[in-house]
């Protein structure tokens, strides 16, 4: 088993080595069960230093020249090697507990895509508040995490 982890960069140089340090940390999952897994950053078309902080974070770095998050993920997914994408967005840090929740619903066979849990640090207000927001958006919506399978 193989697992691609894709992260789509667009001027990221602030946040992306925070985000690969803890893909990395989270990769336990997989690295817990024998499974192997590859990183890559899709720099899309950055003008800071994002591909080189993710080529010093590890991370394969390929390259897509027009500025369109579907077509950095596509990009990535195209380069991967994997049996099962994960797609993380560079401003986000998945959590070792995400990740293993990830490779349970592989190892159970069932799941062909999935999202990701958010959990807020504040108040009961606020969190309703931002459930409020989710509800009125639209329903292509995905927050910080996407798991594909490649059949």
């Amino acid at each position: 088993m193989k697992i691609s982890v894709v992260v789509p960069a667009f001027n990221e140089e602030r946040l992306l080595p925070a985000t690969l340090r803890s893909t990395r940390a989270a990769a336990g999952a997989f690295d817990a069960r024998g499974w192997r897994w590859e990183l890559i950053v899709c720099d899309n078309n950055s003008t800071d230093r994002t591909a080189e902080l993710g080529r010093a974070g590890g991370a394969e770095v390929v390259f897509e020249p027009v500025n369109q998050i579907a077509r950095a993920r596509n990009t990535g997914a195209a380069s991967a090697g994997g049996d099962w994408l994960v797609f993380v967005d560079a401003d986000s840090q998945p959590s070792p507990e995400l990740f293993e929740d990830v490779a349970a619903e592989i190892e159970r066979g069932r799941c062909l895509a999935g999202g990701s849990t958010v959990a807020l640090d504040t108040d009961r207000f606020a969190a309703l508040c931002f459930r409020g927001a989710l509800e009125h958006a639209q329903p292509h919506l995905a927050l910080g995490l996407g798991l594909l399978r490649l059949l």
